[in-house]
């Protein structure tokens, strides 16, 4: 949950689109304990069978310090294989970190239909 984990990312808005090749973009902000440290992008690409578009809302837990400051440092990225949760009511009450991360997403809207394969990179921006 966000007063358990360490630190967190939260993107409110993910737009993703595709046609055999797709992409994702999205911006978000980085917290430490509850407390603003900066900014944060998202960029996605894929390849394989995807047709349409969606937006949706991803959070990213971080048990550690280690493994926020690993996010900070431009190191992180989430391969095809990592997992995300669809949230459902009380689902992040029960966040299962994975190597020091959960990620959960919830839709907004749209459709996607696709067997891809691709990994999100992350560029952090620290507060001026």
């Amino acid at each position: 949950s966000f007063k358990e984990a360490y630190g967190y990312a939260i993107f409110p808005t993910i737009g993703k689109a595709g046609f055999w090749i797709g992409g994702a973009f999205g911006k978000g902000e980085v917290y430490e304990k509850g407390k603003f440290l900066g900014e944060a992008r998202l960029t996605q690409g894929s390849v394989g069978f995807q047709w349409g578009g969606q937006a949706y809302v991803e959070v990213i837990f971080f048990e550690n310090e280690r493994n926020l400051e690993n996010f900070k440092d431009s190191n992180f990225a989430l391969s095809a294989q990592a997992s995300a949760v669809a949230a459902a009511e009380g689902a992040a009450a029960n966040a299962k970190y994975e190597h020091g991360v959960a990620v959960f997403t919830v839709a907004k809207g749209g459709i996607m239909l696709e067997a891809s394969v691709g990994g999100q990179k992350f560029k952090y921006l620290p507060k001026d």
